[in-house]
């Protein structure tokens, strides 16, 4: 799997983007060593499982991505399957969902690099949670996944050591 180089620039732009790829590797780390069967069980009181937490974190930044590229998301999800979101379903793997997630990763960072400004804005969607005309920057964008990443590698810690004992810090 392919990470940021060991050189972090020490610009705005590096230093978000090491925030963003720390809380993913946080993620990632709780699927190793485990197989299909334990990444999908739910041995917590939590409705989430390891391997739904990584396809859902991949699909909210591919989203996150697309909104502030504003084109359509080639993944977007109805509310018939939203649930689908936080599971695997027939066929898919957690290798196609960590290679899936590594896509949208790179292509994240190739974003961040070419956009002008991280001032830059996009509109938000219409829904209930966001003020309505609202527009974010991109520089917002970027410190939401470190937010949205860090609260979903927490669940991933404590579901990984339900499971086995394993621990993220030790």
């Amino acid at each position: 799997m392919a990470q940021l180089s060991t050189e972090v620039p020490g610009d705005e732009r590096g230093t978000l983007l090491s925030f963003v790829e720390a809380q993913r590797t946080a993620i990632r780390e709780t699927l190793e060593g485990l197989t299909e069967e334990q990444a999908a069980s739910r041995p917590s009181a939590s409705e989430l499982c390891l391997s739904g937490l990584a396809k859902h974190v991949a699909e909210v930044e591919l989203n996150w991505l697309r909104m502030a590229q504003q084109v359509p998301n080639e993944r977007s999800r109805s509310s018939e399957t939203r649930n689908e979101g936080f599971r695997l379903v027939e066929g898919e793997t957690i290798p196609q969902v960590l290679a899936f997630w590594e896509s949208v990763a790179r292509e994240t960072e190739a974003f961040i690099a070419a956009v002008p400004s991280l001032d830059d804005a996009f509109p938000l969607p219409e829904a209930p949670w966001f003020p309505k005309d609202a527009k974010v920057s991109v520089r917002w964008m970027l410190l939401h996944l470190v937010e949205e990443f860090a609260r979903h590698a927490g669940h991933a810690d404590i579901i990984r050591e339900s499971l086995d004992g394993t621990r993220a810090m030790g």
